[in-house]
C-alpha cells in the first residue's frame, strides 16, 4: 500500500499537465471538426477540396508521426517556431482528432430527415436560418455521442505527448520505472489507474450524451 501512494503522488506531479493538455486539445478539435465539417458542406469546390486534403492526411497518418513533425521537422525544415512543448501537443491532438470529428459533423447534418429542409423551405426561411435554426440543433444532438467518444480517445492520445518532454502522467510513470525496473509492472497498474480515474466522468457524460441524442430529433 505504501507503494502505491507513493507512486500515485510521483504520479500525481503530472497530473495538471494532462487534465490542461486534453481540455485545450478537445476545445480545439471541437472548432477544428465543426469548421471542416461544414466546409465539407460548402458550395465552393476550393474549400471542399482543401478541407478533404486536411482530413485525409491527419485521418490516415498516425498521431504520433504528426507530433513528431510539428515538434521535430517543421520548425527544422521551415524555420517556423509553433510554440511550447505544451502548444504543440494540444495543436498535434486538436487537428488529428479534429479531421475525425468533422466527418461526425458532416455525416450528422446530412443525416437529417429531408422533410425538416422541406419544411424549413416552406416557411421560407434563408440557407442560413435553414441550418441554424432547424438544421443544425437537430444535427448537434446526434453528434454528442460520437463527440464523447472522441474525447476519451484524446484523453488516451495525451500520453504521446511524454514523448516532447511534457511532464504529464506517463512521464512521470516512465521515470519510475526506469529507477526502479522491479517496480514496473506496479507502477504501470497505477498509471491505467489514473487514466480510468480521468475517463470516468467522460463515460459517464457520453452515455447521458446517447440518451439525449435517442430524443428530440425529428424524423
Amino acid at each position: 500500500m505504501d507503494d502505491i501512494i507513493n507512486i500515485s503522488s510521483q504520479l500525481g506531479r503530472g497530473l495538471g499537465i494532462t487534465i490542461t493538455i486534453l481540455i485545450a486539445s478537445a476545445l480545439f478539435a471541437y472548432l477544428m471538426g465543426f469548421i471542416a465539417g461544414l466546409s465539407r458542406l460548402s458550395k465552393n469546390v476550393f474549400l471542399r477540396k482543401f478541407t478533404g486534403l486536411y482530413i485525409e492526411i491527419f485521418r490516415g497518418t498516425s498521431l504520433i508521426v504528426q507530433l513528431f513533425w510539428l515538434y521535430y521537422a517543421i520548425p527544422m525544415l521551415f524555420g517556423i517556431d509553433l510554440g511550447s512543448n505544451w502548444v504543440i501537443g494540444v495543436i498535434a491532438i486538436g487537428l488529428n482528432y479534429g479531421a475525425y470529428l468533422s466527418e461526425v459533423v458532416r455525416g450528422s447534418i446530412i443525416s437529417v430527415a429531408p422533410g425538416q429542409y422541406e419544411a424549413a423551405t416552406a416557411l421560407n426561411m434563408s440557407s442560413t436560418q435553414r441550418m441554424r435554426l432547424i438544421i443544425f440543433p437537430q444535427a448537434v444532438r446526434m453528434m454528442l455521442p460520437e463527440f464523447g467518444n472522441y474525447t476519451i480517445q484524446m484523453l488516451k492520445g495525451t500520453a504521446l505527448v511524454s514523448l516532447i518532454g511534457l511532464n504529464d502522467i506517463l512521464y512521470y510513470g516512465d521515470i519510475l520505472r526506469s529507477s526502479n525496473l522491479s517496480q514496473a509492472p506496479l507502477i504501470y497498474i497505477v498509471v491505467l489507474g489514473f487514466y480510468f480515474l480521468l475517463a470516468l466522468p467522460l463515460i459517464f457524460a457520453t452515455r447521458k450524451a446517447e440518451e439525449i441524442s435517442k430524443k428530440g430529433v425529428a424524423s
